[in-house]
């Protein structure tokens, strides 16, 4: 087939929605697709993939870029056009956002409570998120348009907050790939990773991989270390992502967990700290279907995460990992974790975790996104 796949940053260092795009590329070339690349870059690490590049040039904000990648699109015969969320031109729309407007609401509830009026004015006027609901009706506008939903969850927002019609949605959880991610790499890396973080062979060691802290939950995740370091638990935190962490230590500061919490910063490679981590743990206010999730179980990790986590309705409450109800409730997300200081039951809900990593690769992702594909193209014969 001949595949278009829209994205701005076609960058697999970049964040949650390149990578995944990166991968996906790769096992369609792999398939012998043609694949057509559409964004304003490409990462001089992509440069030996065949691919044929269509780069948008500086357009200035995301409706230029749609606008820009509408224009290229309708000059290209492809079979199938797969939007990754940044534009509106497509037969196949996937946010891996999830819904904008669930994902505001639930940013709202990670302020505290005297804030939110104000910062739910500003929402109506700023024009960053005028030109979001612009470029949001013109996503969700077009009843013919397929749109993947990456859970349950994302596929009832889109019903409630877009009005999309439940016969335009195919449901798809995000996939992991078990080979990369694997409990195999602790041998290579594990001893070393946590000598250098100066983690203790009695010490759990909690793995936080995300760049957006406020929705991600981390502040949740540094005051529930800090319960457990008052109440003498081993534990360390492990932060990975993000660039801005002065509040956040400053937070740790305060917990009385300053010495238990260490901020990474960006990575390329977050293997080696799946290896040396105990649990993984992702707070998150919203997430369509979070690789971290997905990726720390295909590397034998429980996971601690949200009912506001796609990629918790792929776990099994007790066997694989936890699920909170509040994402802002440290005593909960402490409540979960203390269970898990017991090496054997770490290890008995990390070897589960695995198993469901198992059941949900990337290959079978990409599998059943083929198969839309195949839908839309034969639908579109049948027009024709």
């Amino acid at each position: 087939m001949r595949i278009g796949l829209v994205i701005e940053h076609f960058n697999p260092h970049r964040g949650g929605a390149e990578q995944w795009t990166y991968q996906f590329t790769e096992r369609l070339l792999a398939a012998g697709h043609e694949v057509h690349i559409v964004a304003g870059c490409f990462a001089e690490s992509t440069d030996d993939m065949p691919l044929v590049r269509h780069k948008v040039g500086q357009v200035g904000s995301r409706l230029g870029f749609a606008t820009a990648a509408e224009e290229v699109l309708r000059k290209l015969a492809l079979d199938v056009i797969h939007d990754m969320g940044s534009g509106w031109y497509c037969d196949l729309f996937e946010s891996h956002d999830g819904s904008r407007f669930a994902q505001w609401e639930q940013k709202l509830n990670a302020m505290p409570a005297w804030t939110r009026p104000a910062k739910r004015r500003l929402m109506n006027v700023l024009p960053r998120y005028q030109q979001f609901r612009e470029l949001l009706t013109r996503q969700f506008a077009d009843p013919n348009r397929l749109i993947l939903a990456l859970s349950r969850m994302v596929a009832d927002d889109y019903l409630h907050y877009h009005e999309v019609r439940p016969e335009q949605i195919r449901l798809i959880y995000n996939g992991v790939d078990i080979e990369r991610f694997s409990p195999d790499h602790r041998e290579r890396y594990r001893e070393d990773f946590r000598r250098n973080l100066d983690v203790g062979e009695d010490d759990i060691l909690l793995l936080f991989v995300g760049h957006d802290f406020q929705r991600k939950g981390l502040a949740t995740a540094i005051r529930a270390t800090g319960r457990l370091v008052t109440a003498g638990q081993p534990v360390r935190l492990v932060v990975v992502g993000g660039r801005h962490s002065a509040r956040h230590k400053r937070l740790a500061k305060r917990c009385g967990a300053a010495d238990a919490v260490d901020f990474i910063g960006t990575i390329t490679d977050p293997v080696p700290y799946y290896a040396a981590a105990d649990v993984y743990v992702l707070p998150t206010f919203y997430d369509p279907c979070s690789l971290g999730v997905l990726e720390a179980a295909a590397s034998g990790l429980a996971s601690v995460t949200t009912r506001f986590n796609g990629a918790g309705e792929m776990l099994t409450q007790g066997e694989d990992g936890y699920l909170m109800d509040d994402p802002a409730d440290a005593e909960e997300l402490a409540h979960y974790l203390r269970p898990l200081m017991d090496r054997d039951l770490c290890q008995q809900m990390g070897d589960a975790a695995r198993r469901t990593a198992l059941d949900h690769t990337l290959q079978q992702n990409c599998d059943q996104i083929v198969e839309v594909y195949q839908e839309i193209a034969s639908s579109q014969r049948r027009a024709a």
